[in-house]
């Protein structure tokens, strides 16, 4: 079954809510009888078909839950009127394909609500106008973001410089074939050197602002953990998301009772506290989108998170 606000010469929406194992391709043009299988698999090398916010494949199998945008080809996209940079990025590698940068926490990564014209977006636009086409189908007020990271939360970010490197990398992190590992501080000390969390996460009912495990409305997700050091009353943990949810690693650690130093939306109130969320993306690996090189990178702590860390006492 299929449920979707449909129109021929506009974005359309299905929701998947069948027994599962179906190839998307065969489903679009089951439901969508306007789009010939041939049409559909165009659209998919197109890159106009989003299976769960990511390009899909024509080989994709479907699952309950997932949800599939059909659009048409990527219009022209309206030139933005964008600040000259207020600082300058911290750029740790770049190509004609692609960037990869160090954020720095304060930072928003794309335009949202109160932050139309302050993002990273803004700051990679007016470095270069022509990341304007490094865009995902629906995606034309984020270019260049393949991936991001919150607001107050620091480290290592891959930019797309063109289209094709947009949607190659999007695969990637659909594939999981990216790895991502932070560095986050937590309160208490856990139990075990090592672990996983495994539970699924959706948006708070009660609280819109909040992600939270649901079992009803969540998506799979999946964190390791490594206790890197040991505090008097905190844990260094490495982090590394094999999944990418939204707040996902504040989540799944508050979940077990050891959330992020600072974190007052998943936290509490500490009487020893950094100036902001402890979490940074300290290291990134993976495969250059049109060479096929692996590519690795570290970012160090800023200074405003390991000034906090060396003031702590050790267990």
């Amino acid at each position: 079954m299929a449920s979707g606000n449909l129109g021929n010469t506009s974005a359309e929406e299905l929701t998947y809510t069948e027994a599962g194992d179906e190839r998307i391709d065969v489903f679009i043009a089951r439901h969508l009888t306007h789009l010939s299988r041939t049409r559909v698999q165009a659209l998919i090398k197109q890159g106009a078909v989003l299976l769960n916010n990511r390009p899909a494949r024509a080989s994709d199998k479907l699952e309950p839950g997932d949800t599939i945008l059909v659009q048409p080809p990527v219009p022209e996209i309206e030139t933005r009127v964008v600040r000259e940079p207020a600082l300058p990025l911290d750029i740790l590698f770049e190509d004609e394909h692609l960037l990869v940068i160090n954020k720095p926490a304060g930072l928003v990564v794309h335009p949202a609500a109160g932050h139309e014209d302050d993002t990273l977006a803004d700051l990679l636009l007016a470095r270069d106008p022509a990341i304007a086409q490094a865009v995902n189908p629906g995606s034309q007020h984020r270019p260049g973001i393949v991936h991001r990271l919150d607001k107050d939360t620091s480290g290592l970010l891959i930019v797309a410089k063109t289209a094709a490197a947009m949607t190659q990398l999007a695969q990637q992190f659909q594939e999981h074939a990216i790895t991502k590992r932070y560095l986050a501080l937590v309160e208490g000390r856990l139990p075990l050197a090592e672990g996983a969390i495994e539970a699924p996460i959706g948006r708070d009912q009660r609280h819109r602002q909040r992600m939270t495990i649901t079992a009803q409305h969540g998506r799979h997700a999946q964190t390791l953990f490594w206790v890197e050091c040991e505090f008097k009353s905190f844990s260094l943990l490495r982090v590394q998301i094999i999944t990418g949810r939204t707040h996902q690693i504040r989540v799944h650690l508050a979940a077990i009772g050891h959330p992020v130093v600072g974190d007052r939306l998943y936290g509490r109130p500490q009487p020893l506290e950094p100036p902001r969320v402890f979490l940074h993306a300290a290291e990134l690996q993976f495969t250059h989108p049109v060479t096929g090189h692996p590519l690795a990178f570290h970012a160090v702590l800023p200074p405003d998170l390991q000034t906090f860390l060396d003031s702590l006492q050790p267990r």
